[in-house]
């Protein structure tokens, strides 16, 4: 006959190798994080088009640092990597794209291409080239003319195709090209990548939506600091329903800011905000091992504190306090990523809030993945859920905090 204390026996390997399971995931997705710097493994390409009497013109914005590797590899112009690395480092990086404005027009011209009426357009360059910082990176400033002689009537369908920094370049993976258009009665904006490289004004309007979805997905996807934020909330939530109120919580702290800024109403500086993202992180991480340490673990089981009507102890109340007025600051972040500043349209906000869905439907997959796993580890051996909350959040607070100190002395 078995009793009861042999099941609980039988139960603490196989609960402590689910928290270690638990733990090394966590550090896992630390480790891939790695530092938050302003580059990362990815890369954003901004462009303005717009119509004009004989075509169209297209301004761009590029990383400096990768347009520089990737022409000179692909134009085969030792030169101007010598040029333009030599140049950064003096601030002097729009003398070092003049120099090589030859190299610098055929790699862009060749990836970045213009059509009407599936014509092509014959490309050109506009006035000098320029260098200036963007989110704290250097950018080059690249004005392009597109002559379409061949276009027919007065509104013809116009498509943009942009397959510049290609992931087989080996630079970065995963390049994303936001492009803001005024050909005529048709205006918005569009994300281009290497899955749908190219925008057209004929396609439907769903097909234009999507890509701002998968975008808003990848980008939660692809950005450490928000997906630890998000960790440290779930690590830090006793039932399903705090979980829910904190990103509740987060959500429409950042919907607000994020609308706000990509419109144009708020704006905030990137060594403003990355630092306060960072901040945020390891404070969130931090609450809970306070919590932790005043409650003795028993925080994970039941409140101790008077509650109220929903449920909620004064330090559940401070928690999501805490978390909306970040919430507010990780919407700026997001309205950085996405770098549209065209003035407020239908368009714009039909794609705005798509782009927000993309991210929410990504939390909300994480949520109910990541809070199950650990509220059933929890259950079984709370003292190993205990201990594993608590590495957990110890190695989200610190690693917070690295991030904070490496982008507050500009170093990330």
């Amino acid at each position: 006959m078995h009793h009861a204390s042999d099941h609980a026996i039988a139960r603490r390997p196989v609960g402590r190798l689910a928290a270690a399971i638990a733990l090394l995931a966590a550090l896992g997705m630390l480790l891939v994080a790695g530092p938050a710097s302003a580059h990362g493994f990815s890369s954003t390409v901004y462009v303005e088009a717009t119509a004009t009497a004989t075509g169209f013109r297209a301004d761009l914005d590029l990383e400096y640092d990768l347009l520089v590797v990737s022409a000179a590899e692909n134009e085969h112009d030792d030169a101007f990597f010598d040029d333009g690395m030599s140049l950064f480092e003096t601030g002097s990086e729009a003398e070092a794209l003049n120099a090589h404005t030859e190299t610098v027009v055929d790699y862009v011209t060749e990836r970045f291409t213009v059509s009407a009426d599936g014509v092509a357009c014959t490309p050109g360059l506009l006035g000098d080239l320029g260098a200036h910082e963007r989110d704290g990176v250097p950018y080059a400033q690249l004005a392009l003319r597109f002559a379409c002689p061949g276009a027919s009537g007065t509104e013809p369908v116009v498509a943009v195709r942009s397959t510049l920094f290609p992931d087989d370049e080996g630079y970065v993976t995963g390049t994303e090209t936001i492009l803001e258009y005024a050909f005529g009665d048709a205006s918005g904006s569009a994300a281009l990548n290497a899955g749908d490289p190219e925008f057209s004004t004929g396609q439907a309007p769903a097909e234009h939506l999507g890509e701002f979805f998968l975008l808003g997905a990848e980008h939660l996807l692809s950005g450490a600091d928000h997906l630890l934020f998000l960790l440290a909330l779930i690590v830090g939530s006793r039932r399903l329903r705090d979980v829910v109120l904190a990103a509740t919580s987060f959500t429409i702290a950042h919907s607000v800011t994020f609308l706000l800024a990509a419109v144009g109403v708020v704006s905030v500086p990137a060594s403003i905000v990355e630092p306060i993202i960072a901040l945020s992180i390891a404070v969130v991480a931090l609450v809970y091992l306070w919590q932790v340490r005043r409650q003795r673990g028993r925080a994970l089981v039941a409140p101790t504190a008077p509650a109220d009507r929903l449920g909620l102890t004064r330090t559940d109340r401070l928690r999501l306090a805490v978390v909306f007025g970040f919430g507010l600051i990780h919407g700026l972040g997001f309205a950085g990523a996405l770098g549209i500043d065209e003035p407020w349209s239908w368009a714009l906000l039909g794609s705005l809030l798509v782009f927000n869905v993309g991210i929410e439907a990504v939390q909300i997959a994480i949520i109910l993945v990541v809070f199950p796993v650990l509220a059933a580890i929890r259950s079984r051996t709370p003292r190993a859920g205990l201990w594993a909350g608590v590495a957990v959040s110890a190695a989200v607070a610190l690693m917070g905090l690295a991030w904070f100190v490496e982008r507050l002395l500009g170093l990330g």
